[in-house]
């Protein structure tokens, strides 16, 4: 098996629990925090929707250096639950496309992320990914569970029941 097929195997079942966590997210509560330390419920969302384009940059482009950007900033503003919805299948789709087209050797081949001359870490193109694009994406559709719960909305079993929720592989 290719590691892109083990890949792909995590990538569905990430995505399908990110997606039915954002078709929850209320459009009456973009600017919803609970902290003054968070960021805004909209503006998490949208973070969730585009986390995949982080994931078709590690496997499409040599590198990243925070420092000197070659990719522009992503627009995180939240309009509408349905726009979110759609800007995740656009970023999924591309980045399962890079993902099922890249072979062993690219994703054996060291990505360098750095912040100009400090490098955060460079490690296999895999590993990266796993890190910057799953790791990352588990961790704030996670936070977006405690949002949604904390606003009395149901919270989807995701790895496991939920109190409102029985859990659902998809």
């Amino acid at each position: 098996m290719k590691i892109a097929d083990i890949l792909l195997q995590d990538y569905d079942v990430e995505i399908s629990n990110t997606r039915r966590t954002l078709e929850r997210v209320p459009e009456d509560k973009p600017d919803w925090v609970p902290h003054d330390k968070s960021m805004k419920m909209g503006k998490l969302a949208m973070h969730c929707a585009m986390l995949p384009m982080l994931g078709y940059y590690v496997l499409e482009d040599d590198g990243m250096d925070m420092a000197n950007r070659k990719r522009p900033q992503t627009d995180l503003t939240f309009t509408t639950r349905e726009a979110c919805l759609q800007r995740l299948a656009e970023s999924s789709a591309k980045c399962r496309a890079a993902l099922a087209n890249a072979g062993d050797e690219h994703l054996s081949a060291f990505w360098k992320f750095s912040f100009g001359e400090h490098v955060i870490s460079n490690h296999p193109r895999s590993m990266t990914f796993r890190l910057m694009c799953f790791d990352h994406l588990v961790h704030h559709t996670a936070q977006l569970g405690v949002y949604l719960r904390l606003n009395d909305i149901p919270v989807p079993g995701l790895y496991g029941p939920s109190a409102d929720e029985e859990w659902k592989l998809k």
